[in-house]
């Protein structure tokens, strides 16, 4: 298993950058691309070189700082196989099972559209790391911009898959807001009730809530939660389909 350092910090108004960083070899990684300047400024205060730019999906918050940083450090660009024409300066298109080498680690590709039609996860599967875009957040998902509730559906079952201890690296910091919303579609789960309270403190502290794990999402995220009968009664819809379950769901936050 490989050894990776991550590095996390804030762009834009609530994106979240991140490096990561395989020692024995220097490769080094951004994934997503949302602002160069902090992107370069990390680089540098850790000294680290950027060889690779990890695209999840094509909106400009993800790959907006694509060219700037190819032109500047001569990084391969990754993107996904169903958005390559809409992925400023890639290299590499992939898709569902591939796998993407960053020095000894290996990451594995998830199809994961609903956010986008094209979207892709990595998948450190080795260490137990997730980078998922805007397909999944903490206490949330993405807003379903060019897909269906049910391709969305089949998206998040692919990362509820993975192990529970997966840490998910999630792009924005949206989970105070999710939190208050995830209260009231599932107002009597407990683990969601004392999950909110910790949010609430952290937040007040100027602290971040990501990055996640696939086992506390699994319990406390509604989206992912359209099986559990209490958001089943809170929402009415207490025989129907776990899809229709959580399309409500998604329609519910759309409008809250």
């Amino acid at each position: 298993m490989a050894k990776l350092e991550i590095h996390q910090f804030p762009c834009l108004s609530d994106n979240y950058g991140y490096l990561v960083h395989e020692p024995s070899s220097g490769a080094t990684a951004a994934i997503d691309t949302p602002e160069v300047k902090p992107i370069l400024d990390a680089l540098a205060a850790r000294g680290w070189k950027l060889t690779h730019i990890f695209n999840t999906h094509h909106h400009f918050d993800h790959a907006g700082g694509n060219l700037e940083l190819k032109e500047k450090t001569g990084c391969v660009v990754i993107g996904p196989k169903g958005e390559q024409d809409k992925i400023p300066g890639i290299d590499r298109a992939v898709g569902e099972g591939d796998i993407v080498e960053l020095g000894a680690a290996h990451a594995r590709i998830i199809d994961v559209p609903g956010h986008t039609r094209g979207h892709i996860a990595y998948s450190f599967d080795e260490e137990r790391i997730a980078f998922v875009g805007d397909t999944l957040f903490a206490l949330g998902c993405g807003r379903l911009f060019e897909g269906t509730p049910a391709q969305m559906w089949t998206s998040l079952g692919k990362l509820m898959a993975l192990p529970d201890d997966t840490i998910v690296y999630c792009a924005h910091e949206y989970t105070q807001s999710n939190a208050r919303f995830a209260l009231s579609v599932e107002p009597q789960n407990t683990a969601l009730i004392a999950r909110a309270r910790e949010i609430d403190e952290k937040r007040a502290r100027g602290e971040w809530t990501v990055p996640t794990t696939i086992g506390l999402e699994k319990a406390t995220n509604p989206f992912l939660r359209a099986a559990s009968p209490g958001l089943r009664r809170t929402i009415g819809l207490e025989g129907a389909t776990d899809v229709e379950v959580f399309a409500e769901t998604r329609k519910r936050k759309d409008n809250f």
